[in-house]
């Protein structure tokens, strides 16, 4: 989606309700503390009607001040899967975007573009875990929350079973998330931020759509600095497997072929409920595979992402990639299905690659489960899986992207002592409130129940001012007696681990990285 640049400035208002013109239209935000903060700025049309399955849209222009003080309808989905407010509203008008500001005067300021994550079906920007107020305050940066289209709206690939009357386009989330950076490179200005400097951080399946977006051509200079936090940066699949997903929707959905524009009339939540049911098939029969993914369509997702980073085609900008050190304790803790955590999910998840990789040789298989000792247990199970879903991906990732490159490496190990206590220990997603700064946004929060908080947000303020300098100079520069962190290559792989005490290792994870090699599932 293309705009004309734009030339809009801030526009008198009261102190308290910032007013600040965009392409489309004035918008009124409200102070918090410091920082001026527009919730719900629309960055495209509601995607409802002849719109629902197509690429995003200009959204139409209005004249006087928009309110943009309450957040409006979120992504449909699911309530009551992820943390999130009862009072927000699943609905198909959610093609907008949060901005938090210092100020909308004086010098540009570094910007940071948030994706949030939820398997690619579920979440928001406006959960209370990823509010920028405090980031931006630290930094003196714009922050930025996307929402995108999820589950069969966003992830699906129905391109297929297109008609000449009713058309089905590929990637829609990541079509949507396009548009919000198009926004931003044309609006950022006015709320006082720099276009020609913007960072984009995502984590789980927002991180996994930073990785896919550093290999889209269509992305290519909308951002010029990444972080990734535990990217399932393999969980792409190909237009073959995207068909046989859709046929399957289908016929759960109780859509024929012939009669597939019905899903253009269905009533949203029905839409959703059934893509629902097939991602928990889809978790029972393919554990390690999502049903509502990125897919490989030749456009958007010119080829496998993983596979483009090995070849050298992701885009040359400045990378931050890494992975929590027990990614899957947390689906085991939460009763999770999208990951597998039993000895006999992952033994189906080794299956199902020895399958969709013939060249792997059950010897060669054999070898990598010999790698855990306590494979038959949840312990081995469940670092299978963690290896499996993130840290090789992010790794295989890492490696392409530093021989061109400046490229670094973490892996966030702190964990306070009642998620030791609880076996959570640094599991996927525990590193969100150390990034933004927000603790204790859950309703029953036991995070600290058994103490850590001083250590916690010491170790909170050490990762706030890595990423900040990152975005602001394009490296985590050490601050305040930090440890420095020196890049990551092929020679040395030195990787910074956080924890009580910041520690930079040489290759921590070398004999599993090893083992596993980097064809598994690097696809070609």
């Amino acid at each position: 989606m293309d705009l004309e640049p734009s030339v809009a400035v801030a526009a008198e208002a009261e102190p308290d309700s910032p007013i600040v013109a965009t392409a489309y239209g004035p918008v009124r935000g409200f102070r918090a503390g410091k920082t001026s903060m527009w919730r719900s700025i629309p960055y495209a049309a509601a995607p409802v009607g002849s719109l629902r399955f197509r690429s995003p849209q200009a959204p139409e222009s209005w004249d006087d001040p928009r309110d943009c003080t309450e957040y409006g309808q979120i992504a449909p989905q699911t309530i009551g899967k992820v943390p999130i407010d009862p009072n927000l509203t699943p609905g198909e008008d959610c093609l907008w975007l949060n901005v938090w500001s210092p100020a909308t005067d004086g010098e540009p300021r570094p910007v940071m573009v948030w994706i949030h994550g939820g398997a690619y079906c579920l979440g928001t920007s406006a959960q209370k875990i990823y509010d920028g107020r405090l980031l931006s305050e630290l930094g003196d940066v714009v922050v930025v929350s996307m929402n995108y289209r999820l589950g069969a709206l966003g992830f699906i690939d129905l391109s297929s079973f297109s008609t000449p009357d009713h058309i089905f386009e590929t990637n829609l989330g990541l079509r949507d998330q396009i548009a919000a950076l198009e926004w931003v490179r044309d609006n950022i200005a006015a709320f006082g931020g720099d276009p020609g400097a913007v960072t984009v951080f995502g984590e789980s399946s927002g991180a996994g759509s930073v990785t896919t977006l550093m290999t889209s051509p269509r992305a290519a200079g909308l951002f010029h600095g990444a972080i990734a936090q535990s990217s399932p940066a393999t969980s792409v699949y190909g237009a073959e497997r995207g068909a046989s997903v859709a046929r399957r929707y289908l016929e759960i959905a109780g859509v024929e072929p012939a009669d597939v524009g019905r899903l253009y009339e269905m009533p949203v939540m029905e839409v959703i409920a059934a893509s629902d049911a097939l991602s928990d098939e889809t978790s029972a029969n393919a554990p390690g595979t999502l049903a509502a993914a990125p897919v490989v369509d030749g456009d958007i997702v010119p080829g496998y992402p993983v596979a483009a980073f090995k070849k050298g085609l992701s885009h040359r900008i400045p990378f931050i990639i890494g992975t929590n050190e027990e990614e899957a304790a947390l689906f085991r803790f939460i009763k999770s299905p999208l990951l597998p955590v039993t000895p006999d999910a992952v033994n189906a998840m080794l299956r199902g690659i020895a399958e969709d990789h013939p060249d792997l040789s059950p010897e060669r298989l054999a070898e990598i489960i010999s790698a855990y000792p306590d494979v038959a247990k949840a312990k081995g199970a469940m670092a299978i899986s963690t290896d499996a879903g993130f840290r090789m991906p992010s790794l295989w990732v890492a490696e392409g992207h530093s021989r061109h490159s400046p490229t670094w490496f973490y892996r966030f190990d702190h964990a306070t002592p009642m998620l030791k206590a609880a076996r959570v220990g640094a599991s996927h997603g525990t590193e969100l409130p150390y990034v933004f700064g927000n603790f204790g946004t859950l309703n029953v929060d036991p995070t600290f129940w058994l103490g850590g908080r001083k250590t916690a947000l010491e170790i909170s303020g050490r990762i706030q001012r890595r990423w900040l300098a990152f975005a602001a100079h394009g490296v985590p520069a050490a601050i305040d007696g930090s440890k420095h962190w020196p890049p990551y290559d092929e020679a040395k792989r030195l990787t910074l681990l956080i924890d009580t005490a910041d520690a930079v290792v040489a290759d921590p994870d070398r004999s599993l990285r090893e083992t596993w090699g980097d064809e598994v599932l690097g696809f070609s």
